[in-house]
């Protein structure tokens, strides 16, 4: 049967099914749309499916957007809640986000219902890829979930994992050019996946030979970040002390053509991916008695850096007998994003509600019609903050410090203006982006000779 699809697949005689339409699996979509392929997007917010049937584009989709709408009138591309039969073949894509694993959620509820509705339409000779990150052993659960539903995996229904390796807003590497990592669970699946995605990235996949292998190679390319970044930051934190600049200390050590590659500091790790993989990992050795040191340390270390840096603030207020109130500027984890998940600016938020402050929020990327969305996403109960439409004088004559937490292109130029016109008593910069004055000692930054 998986020889019938791999003919049908040479022609794109087949219906590609995509769940789950964030960051990932959109692109994806209009990516293989736009090559012919018969693709439909699959979500379960019907707000973002209402905003996609009517062309409505978020921003960080805009560049999208010429193909996107030549998909749809081409009747490539469309849209649904569910999965609908196709007399052909199926290949069901797997993009939906898996939670940090808790008491509450497994982390692969998502994926499992997403497998599960793809399996109440399927037949012999259809195949499921995941590119979801996903917790180890989680490829062959889905293997058994398969086959309890009278298929046999191999052998009349494909299953391949092919993790993610998406950067938003990277311009050097993105979806075209990023090598891809495979488990495929035969030789025929593997052949349909390189026609799929000779469409996607050249068919530019490396093959491994087990999904355990698939899932830790993703899990270990995050964790390889995080500690890193866990690292730069504290060692930003004994800059702090020793009175030096960190990112002088970083530059001069880029310098080494071997054996190095920079990290730079900041408010901690945040995102979908980075705080969350590392756990799979974590998880996976104490199932056989392993202490996995350096991720437990690099986790509690990246805990840390928020409540670090709201201590700091503290003491520059405390010592300018100033009051105890910031605007935290740039909510998101990532530059030039709307993307709010696990963002380190909401465990800064949090430190400075535990201890009393009058806070406001800053972020052109921030709609308020999302607000309880991006407080379910960062783990908090209640709204105790102001959120302000822009950093007029106005707004900045209640606040005694500026925390920026995140540098976004749109609110660079203003910041520079507040910084350079003494807008505000203080400014702490978490990412020691703003270029320092020499005359003046409103800016103080993570790792940049800050009295401590």
């Amino acid at each position: 049967m998986l020889k019938n699809t791999l003919n049908e697949v040479e022609t794109k005689n087949t219906k590609i099914e995509i769940f789950g339409l964030g960051y990932v699996g959109f692109p994806l979509a209009v990516r293989l749309s736009k090559e012919g392929w018969s693709v439909t997007g699959i979500d379960i917010d019907k707000k973002r499916l209402e905003r996609l049937k009517k062309d409505n584009l978020a921003e960080s989709e805009l560049k999208l957007q010429s193909d996107f709408i030549e998909s749809k009138k081409n009747k490539t591309l469309s849209f649904s809640d569910k999965p609908l039969a196709y007399d052909g073949s199926k290949i069901g894509i797997i993009c939906v986000p898996t939670p940090i694993p808790s008491a509450e959620t497994k982390s692969d509820f998502f994926v499992n219902s997403a497998v599960e509705k793809f399996l109440e339409t399927s037949k012999q000779g259809d195949i499921i890829i995941i590119e979801s990150s996903i917790e180890l052993g989680t490829t062959d659960k889905i293997k058994q979930l398969i086959e309890s539903n009278g298929y046999k995996v191999g052998e009349n229904f494909g299953l391949a994992f092919c993790p993610e390796r998406i950067d938003p807003l990277n311009k050097k590497w993105n979806l075209d050019n990023i090598p891809r990592v495979i488990y495929c669970s035969d030789d025929s699946t593997f052949a349909i996946m390189q026609r799929v995605y000779h469409d996607v990235n050249s068919s530019n996949l490396i093959r491994v030979s087990s999904a355990k292998v698939a899932e830790v190679i993703k899990s270990f390319e995050n964790t390889f970040r995080l500690v890193n970044i866990s690292l730069v930051n504290e060692m930003a934190i004994l800059c702090d002390h020793l009175e030096i600049d960190f990112n002088e200390v970083m530059t001069a050590a880029s310098s080494k053509p071997f054996g190095f590659m920079p990290f730079y500091s900041g408010a901690g790790a945040g995102g979908h991916c980075i705080p969350k993989d590392p756990k799979f990992l974590l998880e996976s050795s104490k199932k056989f008695g392993i202490d996995f040191k350096s991720i437990e340390n690099a986790l509690h270390i990246n805990s840390l850096i928020p409540k670090y840096i709201v201590d700091i603030i503290e003491k520059i207020l405390s010592e300018k007998n100033l009051a105890k109130s910031v605007i935290i500027c740039g909510m998101s984890y990532k530059p030039n994003s709307e993307d709010m998940r696990d963002s380190p600016s909401f465990k800064i938020l949090d430190e400075f509600q535990k201890q009393g402050y009058d806070i406001a929020i800053y972020d052109p990327f921030f709609k308020n019609e999302l607000l309880e969305k991006y407080l379910i996403e960062n783990h908090l109960k209640e709204k105790k903050f102001t959120i302000l439409k822009d950093l007029d004088d106005d707004n900045l004559s209640k606040y005694a410090c500026i925390c920026v937490v995140q540098h976004h292109t749109k609110s660079q130029y203003r910041l520079e203006e507040i910084y350079r016109k003494s807008k505000v008593p203080v400014i702490y910069d978490c990412q020691n982006k703003l270029k320092k004055i020499s005359s003046s000692t409103l800016l103080v930054s993570l790792g940049n000779k800050n009295i401590v």
